[in-house]
């Protein structure tokens, strides 16, 4: 088995996001003083070898986190991609996000003879805010750069218990969007990558990209340390789940399950 490259795993490196508020008044010099921490760490997972597949590859991905030490994280999910935050009430925040892309090499034998995909990433921005003590609401919106020149919108609603002090259980429902660019660049098919490949041409429109759910049980072995254990299903939709590639060689449904330790340390500059 090869290291695991879907863009989904380098989400992982910035599960615990970046919570900062940025004082614009201050400086960059005023800014960068003060309390930071680093966290480190890594994630050990099984999921699909690229977005659509049927088949399923184990790797391992590091955990990297920097961010200034502010107002606590009432709630942070796997799933946050790495976030600045320019405004934070405690029940509401929001700034921007960012998400890397690794390329896609298109070597296995489903999609070998599809134009490779590059590298890049996403840029954009979220919101969260808290309808009960226990629930959050995430929203994040980020345009492609470089992979792709979509845009992409994720939806994701967390429910939360401290069974203990230590120990914390989550989940709840995931919604992926995303535009026609997006779907061009990751579930397209034409004419040339048609007789390369041998699956049928695909020009697809904008709409859903997937419905889903995950959880997750998080230990804080402690205060520098914690661990977790994590599953997350989704069914692609419209566009993504019409793709040839999906419909003749792939699969709608996409699991993702795995296990991530971290430690963090703190400084100040």
């Amino acid at each position: 088995m090869s290291v695991l490259k879907p863009a989904a795993a380098l989400s992982a490196m910035f599960s615990l996001g970046v919570p900062t508020i940025v004082h614009a008044a201050d400086g960059i010099g005023g800014w960068l003083s003060g309390d930071w921490y680093l966290t480190v760490g890594a994630t050990v997972l099984v999921a699909p070898d690229f977005e659509g597949s049927k088949k399923y590859m184990l790797g391992a991905t590091p955990i990297i986190s920097l961010g200034k030490a502010g107002n606590p994280v009432r709630f942070s999910s796997r799933n946050d991609n790495i976030s600045l935050a320019l405004t934070d009430q405690g029940d509401f925040r929001a700034g921007v996000t960012g998400k890397f892309l690794w390329k896609r090499d298109n070597d296995e034998d489903a999609i070998r003879g599809l134009d490779p995909m590059r590298w890049g990433g996403e840029v954009g921005g979220f919101f969260e805010f808290y309808p009960l003590d226990w629930v959050r609401m995430r929203a994040e919106v980020r345009q492609g750069i470089r992979a792709h020149k979509g845009v992409v919108g994720d939806i994701a609603v967390d429910a939360f218990h401290d069974v203990t002090p230590e120990i914390r259980i989550s989940g709840g429902p995931r919604a992926s969007f995303a535009s026609s660019k997006y779907f061009d660049a990751y579930y397209g098919v034409t004419a040339d990558e048609s007789f390369r490949s041998g699956l049928s041409e695909y020009n697809p429109g904008g709409g859903v990209r997937s419905l889903g759910v995950g959880g997750a049980v998080t230990w804080k072995v402690s205060d520098p340390v914690t661990t977790s254990v994590f599953g997350e299903y989704s069914r692609l939709m419209g566009p993504a789940a019409d793709s040839s590639i999906v419909r003749e060689r792939g699969s709608r449904n996409q699991f993702t399950m795995g296990v991530s330790a971290t430690y963090r340390f703190d400084f100040t500059m």
